[in-house]
């Protein structure tokens, strides 16, 4: 292979694959809107995931730094009723095969592993082409362009390399995320520190729900899920975080404070996750010299599935360019084969996980109760 891979997004799946291209002496280029590796927060906790994304980072040579990253505990899971009843609370025995970890310090081990100049930052694409031959002409804001012999969409749900292979758009869920972030949480929010516990709480009622777990440094990151057209979080103005901050709240009205206080007592504006998602099954015909990976294949509201899946693309995908280095097109063929199914193989959401926790403690909890009938 004589042109090296130009990948589009230095997320996690584009990083990945640039990692498994260098350790096969494949060059690769990626390109990043962003402007530095700090430009923005990389979000939140990931498990990462024994069957999908720890085989990605085995084929990044990278599991002894990972290992570092992981914060021990955080698999404890407890599910609390809206009274703050605990429902569940199941520790972390170490045995989960889910570590957690920091999606931004999981990155920043991608980032050290490349050579250094791989990640052209400040790069954003307006537009991307094809010249043909296999070959796509992709163009950023700032007027610069590169020819790619082999161009990978890495670049998420609104990606622009997208376009050279499918129509398909991404569309709302039906519901939003309001993350928000409680700081110092064992010293100044005791009550909401106690109940999200050690690792991660959930409290999940059919139309609300809130999510939330324990970060690096005694922080504690909540999301809040709601079930509403889009319009309806059109009409709150999140740029005023206090009368946001209310009118989200007022949707838990009857909630316990501990609970609550996820939202009324945090130490960040609220911010809006709006949430899309690509239909089930999204593939295209193949393409020659262009693939996606990751959101940009297959975006999926988030079930903890979404970065584990991208990390597999990306080393599936440098695996298969290794194994065929002189022929790209037996390489994407292999890749985009293996890739549709997995992708569209249905997602465990976290209401899902918990009916399974619940059932499960319900049933050894009866079994405890209930002794058995005597044989006479």
């Amino acid at each position: 292979m004589h042109n090296p891979v130009t990948i589009i997004g230095a997320g996690l799946g584009g990083l990945t694959l640039a990692r498994v291209l260098h350790i096969h002496g494949i060059p690769a280029t990626v390109y990043e809107a962003e402007p530095s590796p700090a430009a923005r927060s990389q979000g939140g906790m990931l498990d990462i995931h024994g069957y999908n994304g720890q085989l990605a980072l085995e084929a990044a040579d990278l599991m002894d730094e990972f290992r570092g990253l992981v914060l021990e505990g955080r698999q404890a899971m407890r599910v609390l009723a809206p009274d703050g009843t605990v429902l569940l609370d199941q520790a972390d025995d170490g045995t989960g095969g889910r570590p957690e970890v920091q999606r931004g310090e999981l990155r920043q081990i991608l980032l050290d592993s490349l050579p250094a100049g791989t990640v052209q930052w400040g790069h954003k694409v307006s537009c991307t082409r094809t010249l043909g031959e296999g070959h796509h002409e992709v163009t950023f804001t700032d007027g610069s362009t590169v020819a790619a012999g082999l161009l990978v969409g890495a670049d998420g749900a609104w990606s622009r390399v997208r376009p050279l292979l499918s129509t398909t758009a991404p569309g709302y869920v039906g519901k939003s995320v309001v993350e928000t972030y409680l700081f110092d949480a064992d010293t100044r929010h005791p009550a909401a520190a106690q109940a999200v516990g050690g690792g991660s709480m959930i409290v999940h009622t059919p139309d609300r729900e809130i999510f939330a777990h324990r970060e690096r440094g005694d922080t504690l990151h909540a999301y809040v899920r709601l079930p509403e057209p889009q319009n309806w979080f059109a009409a709150i103005d999140f740029t005023d975080a206090a009368a946001a901050t209310a009118r989200i709240a007022r949707e838990f009205d009857g909630w316990a404070p501990e609970l609550t206080a996820l939202i009324t007592d945090a130490d960040t504006a609220p911010v809006l996750r709006t949430l899309y998602e690509l239909p089930t099954g999204h593939r295209w015909d193949r393409v020659p010299g262009v693939t996606l990976l990751g959101d940009a294949a297959h975006l999926m509201a988030p079930n903890g599935e979404g970065a584990n899946l991208a990390m597999l693309d990306g080393a599936e995908l440098g695996k298969a360019l290794a194994t065929h280095a002189d022929d790209i097109e037996a390489a994407l063929t292999e890749f985009e084969q293996a890739m549709f199914p997995r992708s569209a193989e249905t997602p465990t959401f976290e209401g899902d996980k918990l009916l399974e926790l619940l059932s499960a403690h319900e049933t050894a909890q009866n079994r405890i109760a209930v002794p058995a009938e005597k044989s006479h």
